[in-house]
């Protein structure tokens, strides 16, 4: 629970960011590299095309429209951090504390 002393210095901290007073350390090298970077990462310059399950369409469309954002960028964050390994397969942790149980 935030105490009065946090809450006060988040708001001291809120208002010196908007006032403009933090400066990045970055070098313009760096800054330079991680803009190239964040492009590359947002670029969608390929096309896929997969047949799913009418079931399995619709429950997408619906967990997208209560994330508030198209069906398809959904997809698309979820192949992302598919292959990043960014997911956790729950269901192989389930089965390997299972089995380690057992042990």
């Amino acid at each position: 629970m935030n105490t009065n002393a946090e809450n006060r210095e988040d708001h001291e901290l809120l208002e010196a960011f908007e006032a403009g007073e933090f400066e990045s350390d970055l070098k313009s090298e760096r800054r330079t590299q991680l803009a190239k970077l964040a492009t590359e990462a947002i670029r969608k310059d390929k096309r896929i095309n997969i047949r799913i399950s009418s079931r399995d369409l619709e429950a997408l469309q619906r967990r997208a429209m209560e994330e508030g954002l198209p069906y398809q960028s959904l997809v698309s964050s979820v192949l992302h951090k598919y292959v990043s390994g960014g997911f956790k397969d729950i269901a192989a942790n389930k089965a390997s504390q299972k089995t380690n149980r057992q042990i």
